[in-house]
């Protein structure tokens, strides 16, 4: 397992047992807000490039 694989796997693993002790609407905020911080900071160039790589598979 790489290392990053192991950095995703506690990742989720933190997450399911925070979702336990949290109440829904934190658990709710965590998992729209991640992501969403995530692409905000992408460069303007990381973005487009995304965009344009989830259209393409879209596409498909």
């Amino acid at each position: 397992m790489s290392k990053n694989a192991k950095i995703a796997a506690g990742g989720v693993a933190a997450g399911i047992i925070l979702s336990i002790w949290l109440p829904w609407w934190a658990v709710l905020l965590m998992v729209l807000g991640v992501p969403a911080a995530a692409y905000l900071a992408l460069d303007p160039s990381q973005r487009r490039r995304l965009r344009r790589v989830t259209r393409k598979e879209l596409g498909r």
